[in-house]
């Protein structure tokens, strides 16, 4: 017999129904059992005197045991979950639960001890849900704009952020890192003339952070584009897929978002531009805060929080570009704006949070290796990566955007870790 979800039963159709038992209560000639699937949950109702040499087993059953049913599903007006209840002909106990070693009132490290569990929830399987959407239509935007879908080594000889903060492995007796980002990879395409390229895949960065932010393990959505004259190009393709993202899951998910995360997507009309030199001088001149010159380099958490609420209040937008940043605090690829100390660069920030950073690249060879060198970095280990621009390379920039910061922002998640299937961090590396 065919088995099919809860949530496509129809009364008097025969079928076969599989899940986990939620709830089970034994009373004189019948016994109860709430079943569960990943679309719903149904009554089914079991006659002792029916299944006479089998109910003392069924009465052993716990919670999140594994149950399957054959029979008929009729209705019930009485019965609270959607007016039917199903009339079992045929039991089958495919796995008998031990007692479980969480429950809802479990510490967050011990519920990521047993993940697999904990994702049992409906809440949890929503995450995914939409999550698995997100990645969907942030995939179809760049597919429908004619960009080409590169997957790119997560194993390299080179570090794509200087040398700090990675993974050394061993290869065939060659040492060599997880990727930190596919930003040398992203260039070679450009360089090979693909000019709109995009990619959603892992980072691995070794970071000893704690924070609700950052994570060893993360995905990554990039793009790049060619023959472009300056960030700002980039920042209105960001703009125009951003928005395309947000509207998607506001029509499709807008509705649960609201009824089970109490939240609104909010779709800005226009996504505000600050230079980081003017979000300092917004701090002083609103807020009444003074930031040391020395300290001008980048934001820090609080202050990236802080320039979002004034962002939404003065712009009516939950993310905010804070663009132009100091050349010396940025990555060495990033070109630098004529005549000053500043770069082509910029970061999107949303909810409080930074999702990307983006620049336009430098593509002149020499300039790039003059580049590698003020930061500190031997452009002969860099000579791989030179190798891109030696042939001709047209103008480019990109973005680097974090798939498991912007579900968890966008559902307003206590900690990224909630937003990924299984969390790597500093002190985890289990289940």
């Amino acid at each position: 017999m065919k088995r099919i979800y809860i949530k496509d039963i129809q009364p008097d159709i025969e079928c076969q129904i599989s899940g986990w038992v939620e709830k089970i209560r034994s009373q004189k000639t019948i016994i109860f059992i709430v079943l569960k699937d990943g679309t719903g949950r149904i009554q089914v109702t079991i006659e002792k005197e029916k299944f006479k040499d089998f109910s003392s087993k069924i009465e052993k059953l716990s919670k999140h045991s594994v149950v399957s049913f054959e029979g008929k599903a009729i209705k019930q007006d009485m019965v609270t979950l959607g007016g039917i209840e199903f009339l079992p002909e045929k039991i089958d106990i495919v796995s008998i639960a031990e007692q479980l070693p969480i429950d809802e009132t479990s510490g967050k490290e011990l519920k990521l001890d047993y993940r697999y569990i904990d994702l049992r929830q409906d809440k949890e399987r929503l995450i995914f849900q939409i999550r698995t959407y997100v990645e969907h239509i942030m995939r179809e935007f760049f597919i429908e704009h004619d960009f080409i879908e590169i997957h790119t080594p997560k194993i390299s000889t080179q570090c794509s952020e200087g040398g700090a903060d990675v993974f050394a492995v061993d290869y065939y007796g060659q040492k060599a890192y997880l990727t930190q980002s596919p930003q040398f990879y992203k260039q070679m395409a450009i360089a090979s003339g693909f000019e709109k390229v995009f990619e959603i895949g892992g980072y691995y960065r070794a970071e000893k952070s704690y924070t609700a932010r950052h994570t060893a393990e993360a995905v990554c959505l990039d793009f790049e584009i060619a023959h472009i004259q300056s960030h700002h190009e980039v920042m209105d393709l960001e703009e125009e897929w951003f928005k395309y993202v947000l509207n998607k899951v506001k029509d499709k998910y807008g509705s649960v978002i609201k009824e089970v995360f109490d939240l609104e997507i909010k779709v800005p009309q226009k996504i505000p531009r600050i230079k980081l030199c003017e979000v300092f001088k917004i701090f002083k001149e609103v807020y009444g805060m003074e930031i040391p010159e020395e300290k001008q380099l980048d934001l820090e958490p609080e202050q990236e929080k802080l320039i979002c609420e004034y962002a939404e209040k003065y712009y009516g937008s939950e993310a905010v570009f804070i663009c132009d940043y100091p050349a010396e605090s940025r990555a060495f690829y990033s070109k630098k704006i004529d005549s000053t100390f500043d770069c082509m660069s910029f970061d999107m920030l949303y909810r409080g949070w930074e999702m990307n950073s983006g620049a336009m690249r430098e593509h002149r060879y020499e300039v790039l290796k003059e580049q590698i060198e003020e930061h500190g970095i031997d452009s002969e280990k860099m000579k791989d990566y030179l190798q891109f621009f030696k042939y001709g390379c047209p103008t480019h920039g990109g973005i680097g955007f974090g798939i498991d910061r912007f579900i968890t922002k966008l559902l307003d998640l206590p900690s990224i870790k909630e937003s990924i299937f299984l969390f790597r961090g500093p002190s985890r590396i289990r289940p």
